[in-house]
């Protein structure tokens, strides 16, 4: 099968999960139409954020990139923003935690580098990606137990035997990760497939077919931690860096219905704090039912519990959750656009 034909093929599954996302949402056409007029102009920072954070997550896969390609492969930022922003539009599309996007970046970086450093580079970004989330759900425990200490959020037993899970949950995927990052995670995670019943042919024989390629992709990323760590952990800053600037989204929001914490400067910085743990929580809850395609019902159900768990109305919830579903129809829209009008 061609390139060509894998782009179409990859077009059409956006195209479909658009159709499917708008004939999905939780409210009328009539109600929508009505949440996006109360937006208004708010919509501009809300959709235009989102520039800022596809920006800083195209500087982090370059980072992955230039630690793993030769010196004689040229790869400019802009096509890694282009790749960037079309692969995380069919992630949003597409089923399986979101991998859609992956074999595409491969696919189409592979006319900038060799196919075996393409797949490196993504491979990497994609657990620098995962990585930088455990990090921020991990920190964002510690914010909700100052503001807690504060005064400004409850702390009781069921919380504080949540966040203790999601402590340990988190500590041993940071543990995984680091021990992925020594040694190499691909070919365990090809075994590891091989588990699932019905993939233990289907494993044996990718092992087979790809040894060396799998070994050399695993060599790449142990190589990139141990003897490019300043690229490294650039990399991972900028993630994290990504999922604070995602926060603004959420803050734009609650400014919209007028909560601002008193207003003034600690106003703000206090609805901003409340932002990133309503993100944390949204986020995670949506990730750890990743299968769906774009996540359908679960974020929307993130946002309402998680902001119903910091005093807010379950209706800003609703309205929230909206708002970002019509931001990812936008941004796949964009994302589908590039993939057809970008340079080959």
């Amino acid at each position: 099968m061609t390139k060509q034909r894998l782009n179409n093929i990859f077009f059409l599954l956006g195209v479909v999960a658009v159709i499917v996302m708008l004939l999905t949402f939780d409210v009328s056409f009539v109600e929508l139409w009505q949440h996006l007029c109360r937006a208004g102009y708010w919509l501009i920072p809300i959709i235009g954020v989102w520039f800022v954070i596809y920006g800083i997550n195209a500087l982090a896969w370059q980072c992955t990139i230039k630690g793993c390609k030769d010196e004689n492969e040229q790869v400019g930022f802009w096509r890694i923003m282009r790749l960037t922003v079309t692969g995380y539009a069919l992630n949003y599309a597409t089923p399986v935690g979101g991998l859609g996007g992956e074999p595409y970046r491969i696919m189409e970086l592979s006319k900038n580098i060799s196919k075996q450093h393409a797949a490196s580079s993504v491979i990497l970004y994609a657990m620098m990606h995962v990585f930088a989330h455990f990090l921020f759900w991990f920190s964002s425990i510690f914010l909700y137990l100052y503001l807690a200490a504060v005064g400004d959020l409850p702390l009781n037993a069921t919380i504080g035997i949540t966040l203790g899970i999601i402590i340990v949950f988190c500590l041993i995927a940071i543990y995984l990760f680091a021990k992925g990052y020594r040694h190499g995670l691909v070919r365990k995670t090809i075994r590891l497939i091989g588990k699932i019943p019905g993939l233990r042919e289907w494993s044996a024989r990718f092992q087979e077919q790809h040894a060396k390629a799998l070994a050399n992709i695993d060599t790449q990323i142990a190589s990139l931690h141990q003897h490019g760590r300043k690229l490294f952990y650039c990399s991972l800053s900028l993630e994290y860096i990504a999922r604070i600037v995602q926060s603004f989204e959420i803050m734009f929001m609650l400014l919209l219905f007028n909560i601002d914490c008193g207003g003034g400067f600690e106003g703000l910085a206090l609805t901003f704090m409340h932002s990133i743990l309503i993100l944390a929580l949204t986020s995670l809850l949506a990730n750890l039912v990743g299968f769906l395609p774009m996540q359908l019902g679960v974020q929307e159900g993130g946002f309402v519990l998680s902001i119903a768990a910091l005093g807010l109305s379950a209706a800003l919830g609703i309205f929230v959750s909206i708002i970002c579903r019509v931001r990812e129809i936008v941004w796949i829209l964009i994302g589908l656009m590039l993939m057809k009008l970008g340079k080959q």
